[in-house]
């Protein structure tokens, strides 16, 4: 079987959960959009790539395919899963990596659109964001689930909230709630128990770290200086005895000499000889690696107020030699006898994500939607994961590294019409007449406007066509 009629399977594979027939089209053309390398990914530009001869038909199709047709993009990314996940392997380990993604916007209509840090920008700025949980092996990861974080001002606007199709049931959570949620879910329907990883702004979070040890999952997570554990060798004083009135106190005792260190204080007070240099995998021109530490630890405090004795683990340290600070701390309750070697490369592991993002945003548009709604918004980016996850699926079947601009799928952009103006030209602008009164936008980056149809002065006859080797 090649590569064209294994796309051919994969997209009956994913039809199959769309709930009618009349939506297979617009699959089929969507994702192909997204496989062409075009500047831009919105509906309009891949419209008029995929069927030139009809592109302000096809415009529309596609329009309604992403934005009001009712299907799950739940039910799409499981799909996706069962055609990728079978072609990794696990036999060396399975991540769960935790992240979040920013979308720079303008205006305010967008749904979730609020000023809000932007990783994107590395910013506060106009921005929508989206949380992600991917599943990782050495060999590559793929998004399986994707939801919009809701700011507190949307979810309590009724009016926006109408408009922007923003379901009944979806109520204010924070991230982290949201990526719980994720996981419960995922694991009701008996994905396996692996190590879950995520940065400091989720492992700061002593509630998300207790949860996942309650959902019975290791972690390895990254957290700030400012986190205050109990150094090694150092036992607290047991609670106060119980008086017979109140509750039975929890807390352990600390005097003027017994007190808990933040990691940054720790990490300041060991020795040289306890940092070694650890490399943990083979980078695109040389080795990663850098200097680490890893002692065994009791979390001394929670976000708010302090917390009762909690097991030991490892605070894992990075400190590069030319820095005269660490640079980056990690919590983990990977096993007490892990080697420190073992320790690196699983918290480095994280780092595939951003991997993950920069392809589908580089590769495959997924930050190019320019719909205001909710649905529209979770259906383009389930469509632009199907089309990074089939081209995952080939490199993976052709043993070739996942990742990187060139995919294992060839890719042609068939011609347009040598007169075809788009949406926002100036050329547009100047062609208009007396009598047209519709307002030609410039053309923007992650604009607002919702997609129009436009028509073509003169039509192609060349039709897109998906090229493999």
């Amino acid at each position: 079987m090649n590569a064209a009629e294994r796309f051919d399977r994969y997209l009956e594979q994913l039809s199959a959960g769309l709930g009618h027939a009349d939506r297979h089209a617009g699959l089929r053309d969507y994702c192909t959009g997204l496989m062409l390398p075009l500047s831009r990914k919105s509906v309009e530009p891949m419209a008029a790539r995929v069927d030139p001869m009809h592109a302000s038909a096809r415009h529309q199709a596609l329009h309604h395919f992403v934005a009001k047709a009712e299907w799950s993009h739940t039910e799409m990314l499981r799909r996706v899963a069962q055609w990728v996940l079978p072609k990794m392997d696990f036999r060396s380990g399975g991540w769960w990596v935790i992240d979040d993604t920013g979308f720079p916007k303008k205006g305010r209509h967008s749904v979730g659109v609020t000023r809000q840090y932007c990783g994107m920008l590395g910013k506060q700025d106009n921005c929508q964001v989206a949380v992600s949980i991917s599943l990782a092996s050495d060999q590559g990861s793929l998004p399986v689930a994707w939801q919009l974080y809701l700011p507190e001002d949307w979810a309590a606007d009724a009016e926006r909230r109408t408009k922007a199709g923003v379901p009944e049931e979806v109520r204010f959570a924070t991230k982290t709630q949201i990526a719980l949620e994720q996981l419960r879910a995922l694991l009701a329907e008996g994905a396996p128990h692996h190590c879950v990883l995520a940065d400091a702004g989720y492992g700061v979070d002593n509630a998300f770290r207790q949860a996942l040890s309650d959902m019975g999952l290791l972690y390895a997570v990254g957290v700030t200086s400012a986190v205050v554990v109990w150094p090694p060798g150092v036992q607290p004083l047991p609670p106060k005895p119980y008086r017979g009135v109140g509750r039975p106190p929890v807390v352990p005792q600390r005097t003027a000499t017994l007190q808990p260190l933040s990691v940054k204080a720790l990490a300041m007070s060991l020795p040289p000889q306890a940092f070694q240099r650890i490399t943990w995998r083979e980078g695109s021109n040389s080795a990663l690696s850098g200097r680490f530490a890893a002692v065994r630890v009791r979390h001394a405090g929670g976000n708010v107020g302090k917390a009762r004795l909690r097991p030991e683990q490892w605070l894992l340290i990075e400190w590069p030699a030319s820095d005269e600070e660490p640079s980056k701390y990690f919590l983990s309750t990977l096993p007490e006898d892990v080697s420190i070697d073992e320790l690196v490369r699983v918290a480095h592991q994280r780092g595939r994500i951003e991997r993950d993002y920069q392809d589908l945003k580089q590769d495959f548009g997924l930050g190019h939607y320019e719909g205001r709604g909710w649905r529209g918004f979770h259906h383009h980016a389930a469509l632009s994961i199907a089309a990074y996850g089939f081209l995952m699926a080939e490199r993976l079947i052709a043993d070739k590294p996942v990742g990187g601009k060139k995919n294992f799928v060839e890719r042609q952009v068939p011609a347009i019409p040598e007169d075809y103006v788009p949406r926002g030209s100036p050329a547009r602008a100047a062609a208009r007449g007396p009598f047209d009164h519709d307002t030609a936008a410039p053309a923007r980056l992650h604009t607002d406007r919702p997609p129009r149809a436009v028509p073509l002065l003169r039509q192609s006859k060349r039709k897109a066509t998906l090229v493999t080797q």
